[in-house]
């Protein structure tokens, strides 16, 4: 049984395994040039501008902007796929096997949430960083598990899988709802067009991706415009992708997604860690984690994610709404709930969202999400060496 539940997720397990260590290479080298005699290079160079175009008819960003708004709504658009895959015909189009790492991911994205305000409910600017230790990074949870071969049941990786996509899911609605600008009603009428025009080319069964690709660049431009984070666009794109279930070998959503994810995996990723981990330590000390911002990171990731998944899946399997994963016991499955607390892109991402006017708490929150994410790292590891080996079937 579980060999047929896991089978869609083996190319995926392979792939995000080896990329959570290129992630891990991108932000040590990030932490070492921005705080070496270059830094200063690094930083002005993330801050200056490039035009894509013509002066009076172009797009001019800074490069940071053009990694988080471009690049991210690349990676939006992969990790919609597969959410659409998984809810079509996979993990998550079963609800009974879906519970558990639905109910898991709810509570990893609220209790989270609810210790970071404990420690920023008086200042409602701090307060806007709710969302940051709510984020699972699924490269990196799953290269933890990687490293640990067949001591981890396939099933844990698929709980662990399903539940990352499940934030994911959660994170693109915060970032439509919570994050967004203020919003251009022209520019919101013409996104919705060209989304219109995607659906009526999805329903008349269009089989070139050409086509949805250069309406998408233009549903891109209007949502940027529009005030909505530019990333949405790539969900919206990707909800149209055509899926041929009865002859998956002409799928059009399966293609794409097999077509880009090395790209995103092994490009867009590890230059979003390295645009984004990078924090000159220079006059920093230990005492920065006390200061409510990087403290409810570093709580609500390591603390709160475990407490949230664990405490949510342990009553559901209680009250036998779901089912414990096959051949694990509740030291593995606690160990993996852990795992939950390795937040990192994501939960860079979306402190760059929640202070995007407020740069100053921007090295508190890379920090505290740094320190968070290491802690999750190394108790979730080292919980698994020591709990009972089991045999993957």
């Amino acid at each position: 049984m579980i060999q047929y539940i896991s089978k869609p997720f083996k190319y995926f397990f392979r792939l995000e395994s080896a990329s959570g260590l290129v992630l891990l290479f991108a932000a040590i080298i990030a932490l070492a040039v921005s705080n070496s005699k270059f830094g200063y290079l690094y930083f002005d160079y993330l801050s200056s501008y490039f035009t894509l175009g013509f002066k009076n008819f172009g797009l001019k960003l800074s490069i940071l902007h053009w990694i988080n708004d471009v690049l991210m709504a690349i990676f939006f658009f992969l990790v919609t796929l597969e959410i659409k895959r998984e809810l079509i015909k996979g993990e998550l189009s079963n609800p009974k096997q879906a519970l558990l790492p639905i109910i898991g991911a709810v509570g990893g994205m609220l209790v989270p949430a609810l210790v970071y305000i404990f420690f920023n409910y008086n200042d409602s600017v701090r307060l806007n960083g709710w969302a940051i230790p709510s984020a699972t990074d699924i490269a990196f949870s799953l290269g933890v598990l990687s490293l640990l071969g067949k001591r981890v049941p396939v099933s844990l990786k698929v709980f662990l899988t399903a539940l990352a996509i499940i934030d994911d899911l959660g994170a693109i609605i915060i970032i439509a709802f919570f994050y967004s600008g203020n919003i251009q009603i022209n520019y919101l009428i013409l996104m919705f067009f060209a989304f219109l025009v995607l659906f009526i080319m999805n329903r008349f069964n269009v089989k070139y991706f050409i086509f949805y690709l250069l309406v998408g660049l233009l549903l891109w431009d209007f949502t940027h415009q529009s005030g909505i984070h530019a990333t949405i666009a790539g969900v919206l794109l990707a909800l149209t992708i055509p899926h041929n279930i009865k002859n998956e070998k002409k799928s059009m959503l399966l293609k794409v997604e097999h077509a880009i994810s090395p790209y995103v995996a092994f490009g867009i990723m590890p230059i979003f860690a390295f645009a984004n981990a990078g924090v000159s330590l220079d006059g920093l000390s230990l005492s920065i984690l006390l200061e409510p911002v990087p403290l409810g990171i570093v709580c609500g990731l390591f603390f709160g994610k475990q407490i949230g998944v664990f405490i949510f899946g342990y009553l559901s399997i209680k009250f036998k709404i779901a089912e414990i994963p096959n051949n694990a016991n509740w030291t593995s499955f606690y160990a993996v709930s852990i795992l939950t607390g390795i937040g990192f892109t994501m939960s860079l991402f979306v402190g760059n969202l929640a202070f995007v006017n407020n740069m100053e708490y921007m090295d508190g929150v890379k920090i505290g999400v740094l320190v968070g994410s290491l802690l999750s790292t190394l108790a979730g590891y080292f919980l698994l060496l020591a709990s009972p080996k089991h045999a993957s079937k």
